[in-house]
């Protein structure tokens, strides 16, 4: 039968709790740590009781507790094929190059057209990933989607899964985390793999931002940008871990400055009251609004609560700001990239940004910056990375990782 934390037990089966005496506490990391195991293992899984263990309670063989880390093995990344310019968008709203480039530090930016789809952005970031880290599809163990634009209500990452040919049905869902959805989506795998024995997990952040701006709001417009990135997650010994520690956040109070809700119909008469004629029932038919955002606030909110988020995370990983070897931060604004890399004392040399190309690309910008530089030999395996999203939520999260 289940119990209340969802796993299997069985009338006959003495309870574990109190048959296994492992030392184990919570870590300020929110992984489970155990005394007896090196202060890098983060969280240990149950593997399969020996199968000459006798069934009788009196002789059942105590669980082995395996540790397992956790390491990122491959990335890969997708953009569409229209630019638009600073120039361009001058042509439709009062601003320039200049303007813009001063204020942000984006020049240009990806916008999907045609028949871009942003489940075809993701696979494509997804299957690239895949084969740097040599994995096929058919070992997928699971995907998680990070996004807060799919293509459809209910979801993209099934689309995904079958997209690229995981044939044995892995778990696939999404997590809606706007800008923090990467780093987050880097936690659940973790988890899974150290808490689930999952040992092959690709986490993807995508997002087409472009559908809900007010291209007439020169405030917003000149931001964002669509994109996907993705990596691979796989399952490794303890003493390869790459997962050092994270640090995660939300302040709901913070929705006021960041949002995009939803909307009732405008359209009059029978229609918008989706042809009810009993007043507020059925609901009438709804949209998202275009995002609303309050940029002073959220650049406050970032400069302040991001370098806390990172030293809190170094804190937990035991290691000091000089054993970073990279600084990734969700690329927003150049503005807060620098002022964030000058509260923590990061040389502009340290510090990956690729916003001036993309834009604000949501939950891709983080996997999609990482690709570039490790493409382009800047990030090599053995370099640490301190990485940090934030945005809309509000949310905010860091990781200390190591690739590969």
């Amino acid at each position: 039968m289940a119990n209340a934390s969802g796993f299997f037990t069985h009338p006959s089966i003495p309870n574990l709790r109190s048959r296994i005496h492992v030392p184990v506490r919570v870590s300020g990391s929110g992984f489970c740590v155990s005394s007896r195991f090196s202060k890098r293992v983060l969280c240990s899984s149950v593997s399969s009781i020996d199968k000459h263990a006798s069934s009788s309670p009196s002789e059942y063989q105590r669980p082995r507790l395996v540790p397992s880390g956790c390491k990122l093995i491959g990335c890969g990344s997708a953009v569409p094929s229209l630019l638009i310019s600073n120039d361009d968008l001058a042509k439709i709203v009062d601003t320039n190059d200049e303007w813009i480039a001063t204020r942000t530090g984006i020049r240009n930016r990806r916008v999907v057209s045609g028949k871009d789809t942003l489940v075809g952005l993701a696979v494509e970031a997804a299957t690239k990933a895949l084969e740097m880290a040599e994995v096929v599809p058919e070992d997928i163990d699971l995907v998680l989607m990070c996004t807060s634009t799919p293509d459809d209500l209910f979801g993209a990452a099934p689309q995904i899964q079958k997209a690229l040919g995981c044939t044995k049905n892995p778990l696939a869902y999404d997590i809606t985390a706007a800008c923090s959805g990467f780093v987050l989506g880097l936690v659940s795998a973790a988890c899974h793999i150290r808490g689930g024995g999952f040992k092959n997990v690709l986490v993807i952040g995508a997002d087409s931002l472009s559908r809900f701006v007010d291209w007439t709001d020169r405030g917003t417009c000149i931001l964002f940008g669509d994109a996907a990135g993705a990596v691979v997650v796989q399952a490794c010994d303890i003493e390869d871990d790459g997962l050092f520690s994270f640090d995660v956040h939300s302040d709901g109070d913070g929705r006021r400055h960041l949002n995009a809700s939803i909307k009732e119909s405008q359209i009059d008469g029978e229609s918008s009251s989706n042809g009810s004629v009993f007043g507020d029932f059925p609901p009438k038919q709804s949209s998202y609004s275009c995002i609303q955002m309050n940029g002073k606030e959220v650049f406050r909110f970032a400069v302040k609560c991001v370098p806390q988020s990172i030293e809190s995370a170094l804190q937990k990983a035991g290691l000091p700001a000089s054993a970073i070897d990279w600084l990734l931060l969700h690329q927003a604004n150049q503005r807060i990239i620098d002022s964030v890399a000058t509260r923590l004392h990061f040389p502009p040399e340290r510090v990956i940004s690729n916003l001036a190309n993309y834009g604000n690309t949501s939950a891709a910008s983080i996997p999609l910056a990482l690709d570039e530089a490790v493409r382009s030999g800047k990030v090599k395996p053995g370099h640490t990375i301190a990485t940090s999203g934030f945005g809309a939520g509000l949310t905010w999260g860091s990781a200390i990782v190591r690739w590969r």
